[in-house]
């Protein structure tokens, strides 16, 4: 006969005890999401709200500034049907498409080389190229405003497409190198005994297997292309020329006079772009970014 012996009390106890911790540390990470998505949501909220009021509601002060009494679509309806608006966002798309397009060129390029094609310095310069995107953009924007006018391109979309992948190669850059360095070498030594070159190598094999961390570099540039600010304001002064981050600011300011409906309106159209591209690809981005940074 065999003899079953009952589990010992310390063992209910701490059972119950790591039940209770549990319990707590959901309840500690429900109550901080909680609050970051206050934090987070309640500009954007606002914004939609004052977007659907008119300019006499929003010049009233009567009453919550949270609850919209009279909901209305001009302020949209007068952004899109503005000529000059529908402007700056067709320069958004053309900088942002052509930044995008020049980053990732010269930023696979540049990790290939800096990851797999070992060089004299090659580590050395890689930390180098992140130690760059580490300087502000209100630093460069001086000497680059110099480099700018020198060229003649004040004033224009290219002086933006110039400048901008400053803000963008670098990080870039650092995201493909981790993803380069995790690939297994046994692949490069048998592409190259079986005869291929080295930019058969990055086109056949390095760019197939790293596809999620060139998506979450191309995120990231498309997003910091697109929500730039310093150098638009210091190099465009022509509205013509303005991409939408400052075309909406420049044109819905008059001295002292804020068009509040339609400025809140102008930001929201601005960010849905933005928004569209994170609701679809956010799982590429968040792969992309936690490999760069661990594998590098």
């Amino acid at each position: 006969m065999s003899v079953t012996t009952a589990p010992s009390p310390t063992i209910y106890s701490k059972a119950g005890s790591l039940s209770r911790e549990r319990r707590w540390a959901m309840w500690w990470a429900y109550a901080s999401l909680t609050l970051a998505a206050i934090i987070f949501l309640a500009p954007p909220v606002y914004m939609f709200i004052t977007s659907l009021k008119g300019s006499a509601e929003i010049a009233n002060m009567q009453g919550n500034p949270w609850l919209v009494r009279n909901p209305t679509l001009e302020n949209y309806g007068a952004l899109l049907g503005n000529g000059m608006f529908l402007r700056f966002f067709v320069n958004s798309f053309i900088i942002t498409g052509l930044v995008v397009a020049i980053t990732m060129v010269i930023s696979i390029l540049a990790a290939f080389a800096l990851a797999r094609m070992r060089f004299f310095g090659s580590q050395f310069l890689a930390t180098g190229v992140f130690l760059t995107y580490l300087v502000p953009d209100t630093l460069l924007f001086i000497p680059l405003y110099q480099i700018v006018g020198g060229l003649g391109l004040l004033n224009s979309i290219w002086g933006l497409v110039l400048v901008y992948p400053t803000l963008t190669v670098p990080f870039c850059t650092w995201i493909m190198i981790g993803y380069f360095a995790s690939i297994p070498k046994e692949l490069d030594e048998a592409a190259l005994i079986d005869g291929a070159n080295w930019m058969q190598m990055l086109t056949k094999i390095f760019i197939p297997v790293a596809l999620p961390g060139i998506i979450a570099a191309t995120i990231f540039a498309f997003t910091v292309s697109w929500a730039a600010f310093v150098y638009p304001t210091a190099f465009v002064t022509t509205p013509d020329q303005m991409p939408l981050t400052i075309g909406i600011v420049s044109q819905l300011v008059r001295a002292d006079t804020f068009a509040w409906g339609q400025i809140m309106a102008g930001a929201l159209l601005a960010a849905l772009p933005p928004v569209v591209i994170y609701a679809f690809l956010m799982d590429y981005y968040i792969a992309g970014l936690t490999a760069g940074a661990t594998k590098g």
